[in-house]
């Protein structure tokens, strides 16, 4: 259980990525808010309290034990580099080079940032990367856990789905799969293009361990991910999120998938998130 404190500290860093997010788009003229908003709540509580890091506190991958992490949804990288400046991987400054030519932080995570342990971006792919590094920790006999992120539109794809069949038939109770359930993507609600509801039914059919919660509750996401690391089965927690989510004319609006936000937006938006 984390206290009250520990709560609150949650969600301050967690306001602070909001507002990187916003800033290094804004900067770019390019990337991706609307998935990385919803997905902030997750990322912070994630690397900030349930992996395991290095003896000095921060991430090293150096460190074989630690946890691993895999980005599928490789679009929202804007979260991502900004948990990573959090954790001193790389320099806040570093933040506004992003997408910039000859940057360490590109589009899409690759291997030249700290912290990134596979390049990622394109969709449906994550899983089975995923799958393979969890198969190799238990192979070595190393108690780390494997962690990837999902959007719910590249659920969609059928390798996805190779990689759900392929955790259960190995046992991997090391993973640990977070779906993004914003329910939107580029082209408009997921229900709408290709449905997945029951999406609990779905996975509990290929014999994962399932959790629904609050994707933006930071003691929900906190308990439910440290009794995840617990299960003897695969797991997968179906986080419902709000797309843009602490921007109000962002929030559950397709058109901020991978929009950047005008002067006017970006000044609206950095005052809703003081």
């Amino acid at each position: 259980m984390l206290n009250e404190s520990e709560v609150n500290k949650l969600k301050d860093l967690s306001l602070e990525n909001r507002r990187n997010i916003i800033e290094m788009v804004y900067n770019a003229k390019s990337g991706h808010i609307g998935g990385s908003m919803s997905a902030c709540d997750i990322m912070t509580v994630l690397f900030h309290k349930c992996m395991k890091h290095s003896l000095d506190g921060k991430f090293s991958q150096d460190y074989s034990q630690r946890d691993r992490f895999v980005l599928s949804k490789g679009h929202v990288s804007p979260v991502y580099y900004s948990v990573l400046a959090q954790l001193g991987f790389i320099e806040k400054t570093e933040l506004l080079t992003f997408r910039k030519l000859g940057t360490r932080l590109q589009g899409h995570p690759t291997l030249g940032c700290p912290g990134v342990e596979v390049a990622t971006g394109s969709l449906g792919q994550g899983l089975s990367m995923a799958c393979g590094i969890a198969i190799s920790l238990k192979l070595d006999k190393n108690p780390a856990h494997v962690f990837v992120l999902l959007g719910d539109g590249e659920l969609q794809e059928g390798n996805v789905w190779e990689a759900v069949m392929q955790a259960s038939a190995r046992k991997l109770n090391n993973l640990v799969a977070i779906i993004d359930r914003n329910r939107l993507q580029i082209d408009g609600c997921t229900e709408d293009i290709k449905p997945l509801d029951s999406l609990a039914d779905k996975f509990k059919a290929f014999n994962w361990n399932v959790y629904e919660i609050d994707g933006h509750n930071i003691e929900g996401i906190y308990n439910t991910i440290e009794d995840a690391k617990r299960s003897d089965l695969p797991s997968v927690i179906i986080a419902n999120t709000i797309k843009g989510k602490g921007v109000s004319f962002m929030e559950n609006n397709a058109g901020w998938h991978g929009k950047a936000p005008s002067k006017e937006d970006y000044e609206k938006a950095m005052l809703e998130l003081k």
